[in-house]
């Protein structure tokens, strides 16, 4: 099932700061897109269901929050850190 992938504005500037204070920018922007694929397909399966409902995927060097509605097969990516 494909979904559409969106994000937060708060997520949006962690991404943007993250990416400003990374020694190597690109590896951010890489793990942003990987994280973009992989929640374009089947979101709902994606990383690892937290107690709070959201699920949380890490893919080297982010750590991303986010939620799926599947009725509306979009999934919103709620928050950004930097897992070095």
């Amino acid at each position: 099932m494909k979904f559409t992938v969106v994000s937060t504005p708060f997520a949006d500037y962690q991404l943007g700061e993250i990416w400003l204070r990374a020694a190597n920018p690109q590896d951010v922007s890489d793990a942003s897109d990987r994280i973009d694929a992989l929640l374009k397909n089947d979101a709902q399966v994606v990383g690892e269901q937290r107690p709070d409902g959201l699920r949380a995927v890490v893919p080297p060097p982010l750590t991303v929050t986010f939620e799926v509605s599947v009725d509306d097969r979009k999934a919103t990516i709620v928050s950004v850190r930097y897992t070095p």
